[in-house]
């Protein structure tokens, strides 16, 4: 993994970096990325049944929900990221940094979305490396959190099979489900990495 930005020393708050793997190369989210993200995951419900957006039914809606997550990048409230397979050299999803704790050490990992031809494929795991990779050993975070949809069982057992563990959960307003609060300290990253990485090489 090669990481390219200007990220002095260990700073707790993530900045505008390029992360490269073998398999896919997160950058900075931008309006010019809309396009290739609504042909792989755009009217598709299933890719965004968990998300907290609704399903983008045209490049518009798309690109509204682009421009307020590029906005919170402005205001200092996440780190976007879209994500480019190298080998087709387009945008096939986002992931993204956010609500970081100086305090506790704490970042949360959230908005990821991937459309359908990779889901559990080599790019989603290459994904979760680079993204922990970062928080953990760049920007030297104590713990990474994710919290996720009850419901969403596919992506609970996703986290669960590289090591996070489940701490709580967070109700939301009435009739709402409540959200599920994953998190993995920084002494089980080792052995999270290492899981990752062989999964990548097989």
């Amino acid at each position: 993994m090669r990481v390219l930005g200007s990220v002095a020393g260990m700073a707790w708050a993530p900045g505008s970096i390029v992360l490269e793997g073998r398999h896919v190369r997160l950058e900075p989210l931008a309006e010019a990325h809309v396009p290739a993200l609504f042909g792989v995951g755009g009217r598709d419900d299933e890719v965004w049944r968990w998300l907290s957006a609704p399903t983008p039914r045209t490049e518009a809606e798309l690109r509204e929900i682009v421009s307020r997550r590029i906005e919170d990048v402005g205001d200092g409230k996440r780190v976007a990221f879209a994500v480019v397979a190298r080998d087709e050299g387009t945008a096939i999803g986002t992931t993204n940094l956010h609500s970081w704790h100086r305090g506790d050490g704490r970042i949360e990992i959230g908005g990821t979305w991937f459309g359908r031809k990779w889901w559990r494929t080599a790019a989603n795991t290459e994904t979760k490396l680079l993204t922990m990779a970062y928080a953990f050993d760049t920007l030297g975070h104590a713990a990474v959190v994710w919290r996720i949809r009850a419901e969403n069982v596919r992506s609970q057992a996703a986290i669960t099979r590289i090591g996070a563990t489940l701490n709580g959960r967070e109700p939301q307003g009435v009739g709402e489900p409540s959200l599920l609060i994953y998190s993995m300290p920084r002494a089980d990253w080792p052995a999270a990495k290492a899981r990752l990485s062989e999964r990548l090489a097989s």
